[in-house]
Order: structure tokens, then sequence, then C-alpha cells
């Protein structure tokens, strides 16, 4: 039987990082927030309010997709938040494991915006909310996502996203 896995995605200011630590916490399961793991390099950019690349973001999918292998390997769960905006880069993480799943979160651009701006610390500027909105493909039905609305409580989704989780035999 195939470990739960999970990646939280959806843009900058969606709640993440909020639902995916939450999430990990009533399963019980490692949390690795995914953010963490980009390059020095990734970070200097979209502190500079420099949009990444495709090419940007490959080194950092192969990253996640090799924690979420190290984790399928063990046979243990996990819960990774990560922006996971296209298709293809999903396909990079299912490389890890193909049972992932992903939590999908969205909402209103004034409401993402409203949040990144009440954020301190974090490198990412509101600045690139526009290019990562544009860089969007939301998950097709074909890819099994588990898709929330923003303007749901972190608690809430957590615990929905946990109920579709088998008690272990």
């Amino acid at each position: 039987m195939e470990p739960d896995i999970f990646v939280v995605m959806g843009v900058s200011g969606s709640g993440k990082s909020t639902v995916a630590f939450q999430l990990a916490a009533l399963l019980g399961l490692e949390f690795i927030e995914g953010d963490e793991l980009h390059s020095a390099e990734n970070v200097a950019r979209m502190a500079a309010g420099v949009p990444l690349t495709d090419a940007d973001r490959e080194g950092w999918l192969k990253v996640l997709a090799s924690r979420i292998r190290e984790a399928r390997v063990a046979g243990h769960g996990l819960v990774l938040s990560c922006s996971a905006l296209k298709r293809s880069y999903r396909d990079v993480l299912r490389q890890g494991s193909p049972a992932v799943r992903f939590v999908y979160l969205h909402g209103e651009r004034a409401l993402l915006a409203e949040r990144m701006a009440q954020r301190a610390g974090h490198y990412m500027p509101a600045t690139l909310l526009d290019s990562q909105l544009a860089t969007l493909e939301a998950p097709d039905p074909s890819e099994n996502a588990l898709t929330f609305d923003v303007m749901t409580p972190p608690d809430v989704i957590a615990a929905a996203v946990a109920m579709t989780v088998s008690p272990p035999h």
C-alpha cells in the first residue's frame, strides 16, 4: 500500500504552508515547506521581483520529487507545500510518486494580494502575484486534485483532506 503523500498547491498567499502544516499534524506525517528548498539564486530572483522561469524551477522541482520519492520508498507519508503552478510541474512531482495527491487552494486575486501584503518576513513580493496567476494551470479532472476556496478556514480544509485518508489496516 502506497503511503499518503500530499502536495498542497496554489499561488502565493493561498495558505499552502498553513494548510499543509495543519494537515501533516492531523495525520502525523512529515511536513516539508517547499519554499525552503529553493536555491539561493531563485530566492534572490523572487526577492528582487523577478518571476521564475520554467528553467529556474526545474532543479527545485526535481529536489521536491526526490523528497517525495524518498518518503514513498521508505513507506512514510509526507505533506509538501509547493506552488505546483503548471501541470508539467505537477508531472515532475508525480515522478516521485504516481500516487501523490494534490490539494489545490484557489481564491480571488484581491484576497490573495491582501494576504501577501500582510505577511512579514517572506521573500516573495506581492508584485509577483500577477505572474503566478498568469502561469497557473488549475488541475484538470484527470489529476484527481482536491480543490478548496481559500475563504475556507485552513483547519477546515486540513480536516476535510484528512477525511480522505484510509485508516491503516
